[in-house]
């Protein structure tokens, strides 16, 4: 029988899944709906509409516990992207920002609307935060973080339009700065079916939490025989 190896709760899967489940267990707020608050962190998003495509998530989203993320994402602190540690995250608003820049997007779109939009966030502690956005985007894959790219690019701004618009803009056209882009050879209805028959095809969809997988029967306490 092969010896389980033991556990350490500084190794660094270890260290991410609990940031992940910190905010797996957050009370799921209306992304429309937010207020002010200070801090940077890691984010997940939930849809529970009924555009066709994302039926799957969206049936797994509809309680007080939604399950399946459309998207996964992460706000660092002002010099994060540098390389840079700042030791104060709490006193940016990197976290609201970055969200409410996602909610403004979606209020563009023609086929979405922001109140079938919830999520979940946690004011992380810097240097945790890509770890634990990494996590959460490898155990649920969510559809906005694979298959359709885009969801959170911002303008590039003049004469860096000759790129191809995003795959999410062709599926849900209405952003001002992606009709700029150059067209896709593939259509909005070709993404579409790509998107549902990989989401009807995904079984990891109903896997709610980022538990770290051990084998339980290796730990497991036999009775006593005088018991």
């Amino acid at each position: 029988m092969t010896e389980p190896l033991p556990y350490n709760p500084l190794d660094k899967k270890n260290l991410g899944a609990s940031v992940a489940e910190a905010m797996l267990g957050r009370k799921p707020r209306s992304l429309g709906g937010l207020s002010a608050f200070k801090g940077a962190g890691v984010y997940a998003i939930y849809y529970r509409g009924n555009f066709a495509p994302y039926r799957q998530l969206s049936d797994l989203n509809q309680g007080d516990d939604p399950q399946a993320p459309i998207y996964v994402g992460k706000a660092i602190p002002a010099g994060g992207r540098k390389g840079g540690i700042a030791h104060a995250s709490t006193a940016t608003s990197a976290l609201f920002r970055r969200l409410k820049e996602h909610a403004e997007s979606i209020e563009f779109v023609e086929n979405l609307q922001l109140s079938d939009f919830t999520c979940r966030y946690l004011v992380v502690d810097d240097i945790w935060i890509p770890l634990g956005e990494s996590l959460l985007i490898a155990k649920f894959a969510p559809v906005w973080n694979s298959n359709l790219d885009g969801f959170g690019n911002h303008d590039p701004g003049a004469g860096r339009y000759k790129g191809l618009m995003p795959r999410w803009d062709m599926l849900h056209p209405g952003r001002p700065w992606a009709v700029r882009c150059a067209a896709r050879p593939e259509t909005a209805s070709q993404i579409a079916r790509e998107v549902q028959v990989r989401l009807e095809q995904e079984p990891s969809l109903v896997r709610s939490r980022f538990l770290v997988e051990q084998e339980r029967a290796a730990y497991k306490v036999a009775p006593s025989e005088q018991a």
